[in-house]
C-alpha cells in the first residue's frame, strides 16, 4: 500500500443533499499517481461498471421493472444476467439488445449454440 484516496461526493435527491465519502487504496506511488489521476481512474472504473453492465441490464433486460422481490430470487437473477452478459461479450457480440432480440425470436439457435458449449 503506498497511497489512500478520500473521495467526497454530494448530490441533491428529493431536495435533500446527501454526502458520501469513500476511500480507495493504491500500491501506486505518489510520482506515478498524482490525486488527479487516482480520480481519472476511480471515475473510469465506475463509468465502465455502470455503463457497461447497469445500464445494460437497466434497459435492456428491463431488469428496474421486475417485480420479483422474494428470498434468493433477486439475487439469482441478476447473477442469470451477468452471466448471460459476460457470455455474450465473451463471444464477440457488440450489439447486445438486437442479438438477445434475435435469440427471442429464433430460441432453437441460441439451444444450438449452447449445445455446442465446451
Amino acid at each position: 500500500m503506498k497511497q489512500v484516496c478520500r473521495i467526497v461526493r454530494e448530490r441533491t435527491q428529493n431536495g435533500r443533499l446527501e454526502t458520501e465519502t469513500a476511500y480507495y487504496v493504491t500500491s501506486a506511488p505518489r510520482s506515478r499517481a498524482t490525486a488527479a489521476k487516482l480520480l481519472e481512474l476511480v471515475r473510469r472504473h465506475w463509468g465502465a461498471i455502470e455503463n457497461g453492465v447497469h445500464h445494460v441490464r437497466d434497459t435492456t433486460m428491463d431488469e428496474d421493472r421486475c417485480t420479483i422481490f422474494r428470498g434468493d430470487a433477486p439475487e439469482n437473477l441478476a447473477t442469470l444476467r451477468n452471466v448471460a452478459l459476460n457470455w455474450l461479450r465473451r463471444t464477440g457480440v457488440v450489439k447486445i439488445a438486437a442479438t438477445i432480440r434475435n435469440f427471442t425470436r429464433q430460441s432453437q439457435r441460441l439451444f444450438a449454440i449452447l449445445g455446442n458449449v465446451k
